[in-house]
């Protein structure tokens, strides 16, 4: 359990550096996620051939690893996309709503009853982000396209949960990474036409943030959260991800003095979120090791 809970910290540590690089990247949220996605799949195919790790499965399998591939390469335009209408905090504030939303679809997909801590802090976050809404108005559309970013990394992560009782790491990252490709790639001509993008191709700058995005942000994090949801409960990594904002949004003072833009409505929901996550780890350290 020390070893899980080590390698999920670590994860939200380079997840911090997720939304810092999207600001930084002057494409647009569609093409960034392609660009992300497409190279941490070549990237995982050449070391999972060169090191033997590649398997081949049903079609019907590598349907339902990848339909969760295209999961996350929604949550991905969206949270670029709250990033981009908004700003770096804005973004990944929204992202912790991911356990509210993880809370309600647990129990939903896995058929169990609700658990009525969860919903109490994830309600404390809840409270954390209208905070932030009902007073940062110019940020209305960023929040909105954050909170759907959230959904769809609530789903990304408890179908995760159900995946990994039935596949190796290494089997599901590939085949998440590579139909999720694909998966963007069939929908970004359309979404090109409705949101044009001066340039296809990145310039030197961007090429090097999307090589740390898809490299440290991406295959790496991808792997050490995988490995973490072996022991821990979905709820609990997705609720420790709500530590990410820390990082990004210190990241985001240095780097872009983002606190000049953000009220005391936005400090106030902060605190409600950070509350809700010191509540959970010390409710979860006091509970017995799964085996």
């Amino acid at each position: 359990m020390k070893k899980a809970f080590i390698q999920l910290h670590l994860s939200v540590f380079l997840a911090g550096f997720t939304g810092i690089l999207g600001k930084l990247i002057s494409m647009n949220e569609g093409l960034l996620t392609w660009y992300r996605l497409l190279i941490s799949a070549i990237t995982v195919y050449l070391l999972f051939r060169w090191r033997g790790l590649l398997k081949k499965l049903p079609l019907r399998d590598v349907l339902i690893i990848g339909s969760n591939g295209a999961i996350i390469g929604l949550h991905w335009i969206f949270f670029y996309g709250s990033i981009k209408y908004a700003n770096v905090s804005i973004g990944v504030v929204c992202f912790s709503l991911t356990s509210l939303f993880t809370a309600i679809f647990d129990p939903l997909i896995n058929r169990r009853r609700f658990d009525g801590v969860d919903m109490l802090l994830s309600l404390l976050t809840l409270l954390g982000i209208l905070l932030i809404f009902h007073f940062d108005t110019q940020y209305r559309t960023g929040i909105i396209l954050g909170i759907i970013s959230a959904m769809f990394a609530a789903l990304f992560t408890v179908f995760n949960k159900r995946l990994i009782l039935r596949f190796d790491t290494y089997t599901l990252g590939f085949y998440e990474l590579v139909v999720g490709t694909l998966s963007i790639t069939l929908i970004l001509p359309f979404y090109l036409r409705a949101f044009p993008a001066a340039s296809l191709l990145p310039s030197l700058s961007d090429a090097a943030y999307l090589l740390a995005l898809a490299w440290a942000c991406t295959v790496w994090l991808y792997a050490l959260n995988l490995n973490a949801l072996k022991k821990i409960s979905a709820f609990t990594v997705n609720l420790c991800f709500n530590l990410e904002p820390v990082y990004s949004i210190l990241l985001a003072f240095l780097l872009f003095q983002e606190n000049k833009y953000l009220h005391l409505s936005f400090y106030a929901g902060l605190f409600c979120i950070l509350l809700s996550v010191v509540l959970q780890m010390m409710r979860v350290s006091r509970q017995p090791v799964q085996p």
